[in-house]
């Protein structure tokens, strides 16, 4: 079977009018991640994850499995953690979000302290161009 390409500039919904397709593009998660994070920290869904990374109490890496173009994406995160609430992003156990074409690397705090702390559930989306 022969593999073929769909080019198209716009897109044209039967309603909702015509989209431009480099919104599709442009504006579509690169790579996105929910995860457990207490005891041996799992991945429950994800795209274009290749793993995720337990660095320590609340300090996670996740692994994309193909690379952005460089390191200047945008990410977005969220936890939610029992014991104190919603976490609170505050970047790796050095309290500095860790950026790669390969990777993103993050702490969560306890919204009641400055801790780090394991979440119950987290995730991360990231937008940016692919490599």
């Amino acid at each position: 079977m022969a593999l073929g390409k769909i080019k198209a500039d716009t897109l044209e919904h039967s309603t909702a009018g015509l989209v431009d397709t480099k919104f599709v593009v442009d504006g579509s998660a690169k790579a996105w991640t929910n995860f457990v994070g207490t005891g041996t920290a799992a991945i429950n869904r994800s795209s274009n994850s290749s793993g995720l990374t337990d660095n320590g109490t609340g300090d996670y890496t996740v692994s994309f499995t193909t690379n952005l173009v460089d390191a200047n994406f945008s990410f977005a995160m969220a936890a939610n953690q029992t014991s104190t609430g919603t976490g609170m992003v505050t970047g790796d156990s050095g309290h500095q979000t860790t950026l790669t074409a390969g990777s993103i690397r993050w702490g969560f705090t306890g919204s009641s302290s400055n801790t780090i702390t394991d979440v119950t559930t987290g995730s991360v989306m990231v937008h940016g161009d692919l490599a």
